[in-house]
């Protein structure tokens, strides 16, 4: 729900972009078209894309999954980020909106090494641990329809290996998540039973970080 990161002020917010963003040109030219989209509150804060290529590269991840692909700013930003044999399995139900992250992905020349499944993320999912991807991937992202997330998460939590990480977007949901329950819409209250799940959840380590509209990092635990 938010570009940038939550409760900043215009002057701070500045600062830290000016202060710690490298953005590569693709994505400051991918981040730009998808802000002239009716849906482009949904695109990640460009910090946060930086953030999340860091971690990448901190575990070493070769594997990358991502449910919840929009415009793949999020799916560039990490894959390039990875070492040159590095691959992407992303998960998405639009073909409108992947289409522009393809054409960004080929210009990237990363084409190759991202692989787009179109259709619903919970099939999918089940497909890859069907196919033997159990403990495969590195690290994932979550960023889809927020009544999804616990079934997504689950999921990710099969198919990462032990040290691996979930990265879990929306998590703040615009400061939402605190409003009182009988006010919250099915998406807030659905964030809030996610955000419960995972701190009760002693198979990771984890840390909601106020980071874009709030990230949270699970650490597989071995």
């Amino acid at each position: 729900m938010s570009t940038r990161s939550i409760g900043l002020e215009d002057e701070l917010q500045g600062y830290l972009t000016d202060h710690s963003l490298r953005e590569d040109p693709l994505l400051a030219e991918l981040r730009a078209e998808t802000a002239k989209m009716p849906q482009a509150n949904m695109q990640i804060a460009p910090e946060q894309g930086q953030f999340m290529a860091l971690l990448a590269r901190i575990i070493g991840a070769r594997r990358y999954l991502e449910v919840g692909t929009f415009t793949g700013y999020s799916a560039l930003a990490v894959v390039q980020a990875m070492p040159a044999k590095g691959e992407a399995t992303c998960l998405d139900v639009s073909e409108e909106w992947t289409t522009v992250a393809q054409r960004y992905w080929i210009r990237a020349g990363l084409a190759d090494r991202i692989h787009l499944h179109l259709r619903p993320a919970a099939e999918t999912l089940a497909s890859l641990i069907r196919d033997g991807w159990s403990g495969d991937y590195d690290m994932a992202f979550i960023d889809a329809d927020k009544t999804g997330y616990i079934d997504y998460y689950e999921a990710c939590i099969t198919l990462v290996r032990p040290g691996g990480l979930i990265l879990v977007d929306n998590t703040l949901w615009d400061g939402e998540v605190v409003m009182p329950e009988e006010d919250q819409d099915e998406d807030t209250r659905a964030i809030c039973a996610f955000n419960r799940h995972v701190h009760a959840d002693q198979r990771v380590d984890v840390s909601l970080v106020p980071i874009g509209d709030g990230l949270t990092i699970a650490r597989k635990r071995a």
